[in-house]
């Protein structure tokens, strides 16, 4: 039985989807195969294939060897800042691979302790966080950054094909008062609904915890099936991914020390839960009250 016809692509659809299709133009006019294209790079068929359909942004290194072996004199490389911008509206601009790689990770691994990871925050938190961050703009922009980031939460819908997303939250999160006790109950409760979906692994790092191997910085830890592993990592105003082997092997160890540090998730889970009742109940404490409170208690 002889194979169906090749479907065609609209180039017109969308950035990505124009340059993919300038792609398999130059790639079959070298008369070369997609194996043969990504042959010496590390990155799998599957990867050009889905970059040919516009379905995946197209790393910059890719894009380097890409024009090496096709001789296109950087061509591909200068695209990769148009599709960057396609991709990134509502979103810093240097947060365009995250966007990306997420869509396709098999594991996604988080950690970002002063605030909840955007892919778990619910539009009351991330508008009060974007305010917080940006006091001064528009309500448009504030509204597009808010829209961009909850579209990222479509990972979790059941249809999607799903990254295994595993996040430690620090302890300090779920007592800090970023929203009115309503809100933050709505924002712990969210957290615990995905858990019950399972839909994510969360484990919370408890303040008894004391020093532990990420007392520095954020840590997003991603892995593929077709290409090297990613760690994003993010400051205030900036954000770098980083794929250098040896420095994404000492994040890994770092997370996983920080991982043995934290509760189990069963317990983080009755812990969050509890966090949300207070807020429901006008119990909440924060975390330092809290401990205070059991100290005088054990004396």
């Amino acid at each position: 039985m002889g194979q169906g016809k090749r479907k065609d692509i609209d180039g017109s659809q969308s950035v990505p989807c124009f340059y993919g299709k300038e792609l398999r133009f130059q790639r079959e006019k070298a008369g070369l195969s997609m194996a043969q294209l990504v042959e010496g790079s590390f990155y799998g068929t599957s990867y050009l294939s889905e970059i040919e359909r516009g379905q995946r942004r197209m790393p910059v290194d890719l894009a380097r060897h890409v024009d090496r072996t096709l001789g296109t004199d950087g061509y591909f490389e200068r695209c990769c800042e148009d599709v960057r911008r396609a991709r990134t509206r509502g979103h810093a601009e240097y947060f365009g691979r995250v966007l990306e790689a997420e869509k396709h990770a098999l594991t996604i691994e988080e950690w970002c302790p002063t605030v909840f990871p955007g892919l778990l925050q619910t539009r009351a938190y991330a508008r009060a966080v974007v305010r917080a961050t940006h006091p001064m703009e528009a309500d448009d922009e504030t509204d597009a950054k808010v829209k961009a980031r909850l579209a990222r939460a479509s990972l979790f819908e059941e249809q999607h094909k799903k990254p295994a997303y595993w996040v430690v939250l620090h302890e300090y999160l779920l007592r800090q008062p970023v929203l009115e006790p309503e809100g933050m109950a709505e924002q712990l409760s969210q957290v615990a609904y995905l858990v019950k979906r399972r839909r994510i692994f969360p484990q919370v790092l408890p303040w008894s915890a004391g020093a532990h191997p990420f007392m520095l910085g954020t840590a997003m830890i991603m892995t593929f099936a077709d290409a090297p592993p990613l760690v994003y990592t993010e400051s205030l105003h900036s954000g770098q991914t980083i794929d250098d082997p040896s420095l994404v092997a000492e994040y890994r160890k770092s997370y996983d020390l920080l991982r043995a540090a934290a509760l189990p998730p069963e317990a983080s889970l009755a812990m969050i839960e509890s966090a949300a009742e207070d807020y429901r109940n006008g119990k909440h404490t924060h975390g330092l009250e809290r401990r205070q409170l059991a100290e005088k208690q054990s004396q």
